[in-house]
């Protein structure tokens, strides 16, 4: 069943793109996954997210998505101020090659910081000057955080910078605590024609929420299918 499921689901993206009238666009995608590797996030949760990324990245209308769109796609861990990295550098991902080599290198990132704060604000900075490195129809962040931002600029402060770039701001919250995070994120780090949030109650949903958000963002005729 799921199998057919997924047949059923290329169909559809690869359908709508024939019917269109041509190819995709070079580089329809550039993707920065922005992964929250702050204080919060005991060793176990941060295997879960790298597994739970490049399984999904792994997905088949994932995969099939990437490749058509010619995507570029980056990782980078944050967590405090002045505590950013790009882990992997943009990728372009023109087949499936490339995207197996790309889920297998995340698996097997070293997490950059332990103990710090949570600055999302920095995170997105980054992010947004990461993306003056790639020419892409659409320039979107995915960023994954268990809790607000607490250090360096707000979050808000970066969005005209991203809206003046034409980029989009999604989030998948881990919800941990009952605070609401999911409600900030909405009011606070989200920003872009579109944008969304996907909520995971806890970090053992994160596999299958990471892969549900990817599918919406990588193929917009499926949006329906997002939490």
């Amino acid at each position: 069943m799921p199998m057919q499921r997924s047949a059923f689901l290329r169909s559809v993206v690869f359908g709508a793109a024939l019917a269109s009238g041509g190819p995709a666009h070079a580089c329809e995608l550039a993707l920065a996954l922005a992964v929250d590797v702050s204080g919060s996030v005991d060793p176990r949760e941060y295997r879960i997210q790298m597994q739970g990324l490049a399984e999904a990245l792994r997905d088949g209308v994932v995969s099939e998505a990437l490749v058509r769109g010619e995507a570029q796609v980056m990782l980078m861990q944050w967590s405090g101020n002045s505590r950013q990295r790009i882990s992997i550098p943009w990728l372009q991902v023109r087949n499936f090659d490339d995207v197996e080599a790309l889920a297998l290198r995340i698996e097997s990132t070293g997490r950059a910081w332990r103990n710090f704060s949570t600055a999302i604000g920095e995170a997105l900075s980054m992010a947004d000057e990461a993306l003056s490195d790639v020419s892409c129809k659409r320039l979107v962040i995915d960023v994954s955080g268990d809790g607000r931002s607490n250090e360096g600029r707000e979050p808000k402060s970066v969005h005209a910078r991203l809206a003046e770039r034409g980029a989009v701001v999604n989030a998948l919250v881990i919800e941990n605590e009952g605070d609401d995070l999911t409600g900030y994120f909405w009011e606070n780090v989200i920003m872009g024609e579109g944008a969304f949030v996907v909520t995971a109650n806890g970090f053992e949903e994160y596999p299958e929420r990471i892969r549900r958000k990817l599918i919406r963002e990588t193929t917009l005729q499926l949006s329906e299918l997002a939490p």
